[in-house]
């Protein structure tokens, strides 16, 4: 492992200082993610910056409704939130289904906003890997990919990304909320996470030295009647290789409105636009489930052995969205 230096940040206008004064820094939470990555020579930062005891460890409601989340909230704080899971409980959901009650007891919200990917061509300094060094290439198009992604991904990385708290997020359209020297700034989820294109290693809108101060979860009626499953290769701690996070309105039969989010499928979480349009307005059955889900998935580009994963999103869709039609109807 690299040298390196540590200072606890003692306020948010000190964090940011340090990790604007040096390129090389990197904001510490929980270390569930980094501290690996060092460990395993991927992450080599100069200066760890400890953000741990920073005053962003609220969750409170906004003045239109909705909910703001610190940085530093653990994952197991926002998972046990009663607001949160009354008017989000996919949220909920997705962070109990990831990783062990250990590591959700250290993992924070910021952190796991920035979590990497867990493609083992990325993880091992032996093989080359776009993402971790631009250029060298994705052996993982000719190799191993069963767990890779089928949407949005190019000739240059096909990793996935995998936070299960991300795929709600994207559902209820989070916005991240930061700071830099400049001043505070917000990004969509949807922008905070850049496709992929030629830069794999470029995962994130943030600016450089700007620091995570939380994310804001707008209000969603709909958010109410939310699920979140996820489908692992074992029963126990494990990443996904397919998950969706749905929240859906029926009144008489017909869909009102649909969120929907997909997991383990791209480079960042996948808000399934077109599956909501062609659902939105029409009935709620499973066979018109079913087209949407096609609908969504016709421009995945599977590779050889990742084809599964679109029988099984079309699964998930049709399975989830009639689950919630049948609690609506009880």
């Amino acid at each position: 492992m690299r040298e390196f230096g540590y200072e606890r940040a003692l306020d948010v206008s000190g964090a940011v200082a340090l990790l604007g004064a040096d390129p090389e820094a990197r904001a510490l939470g929980g270390g569930t993610n980094l501290v690996d990555l060092m460990k395993a020579g991927v992450e080599r930062p100069a200066l760890l910056v400890d953000v741990r005891e920073l005053p962003l460890d609220t969750i409170e409601t906004t003045e239109d409704g909705g909910l703001r989340i610190g940085a530093t909230v653990t994952n197991s704080d926002l998972a046990a939130h009663p607001e949160v899971r009354r008017r989000y409980p996919a949220l909920t959901e997705a962070v109990l289904a990831g990783a062990s009650g250990q590591l959700r007891n250290m993992a924070t919200v910021g952190g796991n906003l920035l979590q990497r990917t867990r493609c083992g061509y990325f993880t091992d300094t032996s093989k080359p890997c776009n993402k971790r060094a631009p250029g060298s290439g994705c052996p993982a198009i000719q190799g191993e990919h069963h767990t890779h992604a089928i949407l949005g991904a190019s000739a240059h990385c096909v990793a996935v990304h995998p936070s299960d708290m991300g795929v709600a997020l994207a559902a209820f359209d989070a916005v991240v909320t930061y700071e830099t020297a400049d001043g505070p700034g917000e990004l969509t989820l949807a922008e905070f996470y850049r496709p992929v294109g030629e830069t794999p290693h470029l995962e994130t809108a943030l600016p450089p030295g700007a620091l995570i101060t939380g994310l804001v979860l707008p209000p969603a009626p709909v958010a109410a009647a939310s699920r979140y499953r996820k489908v692992r290769e074992r029963a126990s701690y494990a990443f996904a290789i397919g998950s969706i996070a749905a929240a859906l309105d029926v009144q008489g039969g017909v869909v009102r409105e649909v969120r929907l989010a997909f997991g383990a499928v791209a480079s960042r979480p996948w808000r399934a636009l077109e599956a909501e349009r062609v659902l939105t307005g029409g009935p709620a059955t499973a066979e018109a489930f079913a087209a949407a889900a096609d609908a969504e998935l016709a421009a995945a580009e599977p590779l050889p052995h990742n084809g599964y994963k679109v029988t099984l999103m079309r699964n998930l869709v049709v399975a989830l969205l009639t689950e919630l039609t049948e609690e609506a109807a009880r």
